[in-house]
């Protein structure tokens, strides 16, 4: 048997003999793990997954706000606009010679807890997301009447429904609804194929859906002793007065910045044109001390596990006396006792990384559907990426290194001292 053999077999030995502590420090480790590497993965997740929502729309317009504002209730359905638009300037902006297609928004609504956008069937031609890929229909087709409606992925498999079924939208975005418009339901046409985006979570219905849902209410409630069927209200005229924002697709994007400036700059009312990709970048730079700090809490964790692995090396050299005392009689070298003690730190950081990692994947399983209903972030279970590997590197380097302090402390313990026999 070589001496490496013999020095592995004994390292394995001791552990052995030390299983407990050896197991606590390993599950520590395994956690702190399991934390760096799930930190790292929905920064860039959450990142790729913003990226992704959107893609193939050179402008988007809404009220004068906020441009991360705006991007984030237009696109991700988060939060709420401080006002709508006019119809007429949003035809007027439409007629433009430089515009292409436009997508008008409509938010207010909601069904069961997910948000429903009014829109045009213009919508479903030409909103693009991830590397410029189109709506598809899992079943069905988009709206027609009025009171149709086409289903995101998840809002279809989460409630159950079917096309053909009827839903009743309510007024406002809570989970069970305010008011609901139950005299005038609608009927499912079609089911979107999953994407992954906001999509998935949104009830789609025309504009005009949005304006005959509220013909019979004013300010926010139904007026009293008024009430107009679905039959009555398709008689009428439909076209909305306001929506809440709408998307542009320019004939050449080197028109944006033209574009951009004249919209700004519109005399009717006061708007805001944002290009996506430039409000994206803002928000990740907005988010950019909140990821500081979650990586730097990432590294004390995982310096805080290596930290127990070193204290219980330490904490166990009294123990270890006469281990140590008998290589050093047989001939045992320096080298020898370091390679032991870098052995250690070796198998304990390799076991808590394997660990971390099955910790990890059992986390994603289990988080992946309600970080995606809730928060919109679709985090893939794929395999670990290059930054993933290079961390895990950095944990078993860092074992390595803190292995060598416990090996001076041994070797430098008396030869007699772990013979003598204390009473």
């Amino acid at each position: 048997m070589t001496i490496l053999a013999t020095i592995i077999n004994i390292s394995i030995q001791s552990l052995i003999n030390r299983r407990l502590t050896v197991l606590l420090t390993v599950f520590a480790i395994a956690v702190s793990v399991m934390l760096v590497l799930g930190v790292e993965k929905v920064r860039q997740d959450a990142k790729l997954s913003f990226a992704n929502t959107i893609s193939g729309t050179d402008l988007i317009v809404g009220a004068r706000s906020g441009s991360i504002q705006l991007l984030l209730y237009s696109v991700f359905r988060i939060g709420n606009a401080t006002n709508n638009i006019s119809w007429r300037s949003y035809q007027a902006i439409a007629a433009r010679n430089d515009v292409k297609w436009t997508i008008p928004i409509s938010l207010g609504d909601s069904h069961h807890g997910f948000r429903v956008m009014g829109t045009s069937n213009s919508y479903f031609k030409h909103y693009q997301y991830g590397q410029n890929s189109l709506l598809r229909f899992r079943d069905g087709k988009p709206f027609i009447d009025v009171f149709e409606t086409v289903l995101g992925a998840e809002v279809a498999r989460k409630l159950g429904h079917k096309i053909g079924d009827k839903i009743v939208i309510a007024h406002g975005l809570g989970a069970a609804g305010f008011t609901k418009h139950d005299d005038k339901p609608f009927t499912v046409s079609g089911i979107l194929e999953h994407t992954g985006t906001p999509v998935d979570r949104t009830v789609h219905v025309s504009v005009e859906g949005i304006t005959a849902i509220h013909v019979d209410w004013k300010n926010g409630a139904r007026m009293p002793g008024m009430s107009m069927d679905a039959k009555s209200v398709r008689k009428m005229d439909l076209t909305p007065r306001s929506i809440t924002a709408f998307m542009v697709g320019l004939n050449s994007r080197l028109d944006a910045f033209r574009a951009l400036r004249e919209i700004n700059n519109f005399q009717s009312e006061p708007l805001l044109a944002i290009l996506p990709g430039v409000a994206l970048h803002e928000l990740w730079r907005l988010m950019g001390t909140a990821e500081t700090a979650l990586a730097l809490i990432a590294i004390l964790v995982v310096a805080s596990g290596l930290l127990g692995m070193l204290t219980m090396m330490l904490a166990s050299l009294n123990e270890r006396r006469r281990e140590m005392a008998i290589l050093r009689a047989i001939g045992a070298r320096p080298i020898h006792i370091v390679a032991m003690f870098l052995i250690e730190a070796l198998i304990i950081a390799s076991l808590g990384c394997l660990l971390g990692l099955l910790l990890l994947y059992a986390a994603m399983a289990i988080l992946q559907p309600v970080l995606e209903a809730q928060l919109g972030l679709f985090i893939p279970i794929d395999v670990l990426q290059l930054r993933g590997w290079l961390i895990l590197s950095l944990v078993m380097a860092s074992a390595a290194i803190a292995s060598i302090i416990p090996a001076v402390f041994a070797y430098r313990h008396n030869l007699a001292d772990g013979i003598t026999v204390r009473i």
